[in-house]
């Protein structure tokens, strides 16, 4: 299924205007270009760098598709590093560039005759190449021991590398397949010549510079039958070169179908060209240079739910949603999505509007993923975000599922330890969310759900607790205006946990506060309080004792209680001066 939706993908976008590569081509950053004349001269070394914000990034050409090499010696076709080019020693021994450039050599005289390539053999046979090439300030960086950068050839006049050619063309987009065993591909049900080696798969975070595979049989117990590599999954060359070139383009530099969630790495895309395609990254991800365009993204989304301009999809377009993972040379699929974008589109509106809680005028109504799972990660620290975590968490947003437990778990302990007010909002709305949507599919308890802001009729001992808690301590703020370490420093941990062990001596350590108030006002308002959290209403029998111990989810309300109740203080004077 996978492999067939990029398959659609690629026919969908096989068109000169899309930039797709077609087959037996790639797209490729080159660097340097050696400019010679028709006779093989050097003319010039060509830098094609340009400033992109603070870096330099080379120009992109559609070149000949590179060989797939892990340790034998296979040349590319007219462009290569510059060990395979021109033999110049960069990171390798000196016998093996020595082979290196052979081959490249010997690959381009199996297509003498042709002007073009005649021309860079004659180019290659000068004995002085070396010396004619450092004469040129450019191929100093090309030839940098660090660098061994990518390099081709230009004839001078050309606007195009010598691999544009017309004649050298034809010759990539005829290959010499005559004689090979077609056999029928497991994907698009063809007769094809199998592909034994699939092409590289580049631009998932954290594999190989030289890429992986997600289909790799590259040692004994992956094969069966006596079949090795592709053969034990038959996939025809035109299949593997579409699948892997449109991943590849998802995948690109400047791709905007993509996105880092955790360790994972996200591609997207629709059955269809469909406006939801450009718009899915917006609703996940922070923009510097805009940050604004979250929120944005979102109203809009709210906006289409009643507009219809997703949901009303009248064809069902399907969107697809795959994860990423690096494993050694492989590439694993963390997680694989379909769904229609109308259903896509009321996932990720559920899934905001589970996350909306009150906050203070200085922070964004919404906040992406990343920002979220670094709160819960040790330090806040992206690279201590627990494995599997975004992949787990992606699964349950794009299937209105409720949160995995160790997202919930994580949340709270970290808020436990972690007395840092940059991430009490955003995990205050991670735990209003875990708890909301398991309350949603299971609900045995029937436990209500929390709101945005202050629920004065929530009756949860842990919610309560929470609010109490926050009120002591504002108590203690009012009572040592400017105190530096609160009860919420000392006594949070184990008032959200084990409430029996802190709570009485944090209520008589209140009346000690409470007489250093010089504002009775402030006294009345906070003893009313106190006493319509503790008792709550006339029929229920209130605080009466405090418990040993809070569940999980217990201790998830105690988080939001304490959160909302702060709040609450803050979005209004607690008296006036005249009580």
């Amino acid at each position: 299924m996978i492999l067939q939706a990029l398959v659609d993908y690629y026919d969908r976008k096989a068109d000169p205007e899309s930039g797709i590569a077609p087959q037996g081509w790639e797209r490729k950053e080159l660097p340097f270009l050696i400019v010679i004349d028709r006779d093989g001269k050097l003319v010039n070394v060509e830098d094609t760098q340009e400033m992109e914000g603070k870096k330099k990034r080379a120009k992109s050409f559609l070149v000949p598709q590179s060989e797939k090499r892990s340790s034998g010696i296979k040349p590319n076709f007219l462009w290569d590093n510059v060990e395979y080019v021109v033999g110049k020693v960069c990171k390798g021994k000196e016998s093996r560039v020595a082979e290196q450039h052979k081959a490249f050599k010997e690959r381009l005289e199996k297509h003498a005759g042709i002007p073009a390539i005649d021309s860079v053999l004659a180019f290659l046979v000068r004995p002085t190449i070396q010396e004619e090439l450092e004469a040129f300030p450019a191929w100093a960086d090309a030839a940098d021991t660090n660098a061994n950068a990518f390099v081709s050839f230009k004839l001078v006049g050309q606007l195009e590398p010598v691999f544009r050619d017309k004649e050298v063309m034809r010759i990539v987009d005829s290959p010499d397949d005559k004689g090979v065993d077609r056999q029928a591909c497991l994907v698009s049900g063809t007769q094809d010549v199998l592909a034994t080696l699939h092409p590289a798969i580049k631009g998932v975070q954290g594999t190989n510079t030289t890429g992986g595979n997600i289909v790799s049989f590259n040692f004994p117990a992956a094969c069966s039958f006596g079949k090795s590599q592709g053969a034990n999954a038959p996939v025809g060359e035109t299949t593997a070169f579409k699948y892997t070139t449109a991943l590849n383009t998802l995948l690109g530099k400047d791709s905007k179908q993509k996105m880092t969630v955790g360790d994972a790495t996200m591609v997207f895309w629709s059955e269809k060209k469909h406006r939801f395609e450009n718009d899915f990254a917006s609703f996940l991800q922070d923009n510097k240079d805009d940050p604004d365009q979250l929120t944005e993204a979102v109203t809009t989304l709210f906006q289409s739910i009643h507009d219809g301009a997703y949901t009303q999809d009248k064809e069902d377009t399907r969107f697809y949603i795959l994860g990423l993972a690096p494993n050694s040379a492989r590439i694993s699929i963390r997680f694989w999505h379909v769904g229609t974008i109308a259903q896509m589109a009321n996932s990720i509106a559920t899934y905001f509007d589970d996350l909306s809680i009150a906050h203070g005028p200085a922070v964004q109504d919404h906040l992406s993923l990343w920002r979220l799972l670094v709160s819960v990660a040790a330090q806040g620290k992206p690279e201590n975000i627990p494995p599997k975590l975004a992949g787990d968490v992606m699964r349950s947003i794009l299937g209105n599922l409720p949160f995995p437990e160790s997202l919930l778990q994580a949340t709270v302990q970290r808020t436990k330890i972690d007395n840092n007010i940059f991430y009490e909002y955003s995990r205050a709305k991670l735990i209003k969310a875990c708890l909301n949507r398991k309350w949603r599919v299971r609900n045995p308890n029937n436990e209500r759900s929390l709101n945005m802001s202050l629920d004065k009729d929530n009756i949860n001992i842990g919610y309560r607790l929470g609010r109490l808690f926050a009120t002591l301590e504002r108590i203690q703020q009012d009572a040592n205006p400017g105190i530096n370490a609160t009860i919420r420093d000392k006594f949070y941990a184990a008032a959200s946990s084990t409430p029996a062990t802190v709570f009485g001596n944090l209520m008589r350590l209140k009346n000690h506060h409470l007489s250093k108030i010089e504002n009775p006002g402030r006294v009345i308002f906070f003893e009313k309080l106190l006493g319509e959290i503790i008792y709550q209403s006339e029929d229920e029998p209130g605080i009466t004792a405090f418990p040993a111990h809070l569940s999980l989810a217990d201790q998830g309300q105690f988080a939001i209680g304490y959160y909302h109740q702060k709040q609450d203080f803050f979005s209004k004077k607690v008296v006036s001066d005249n009580q």
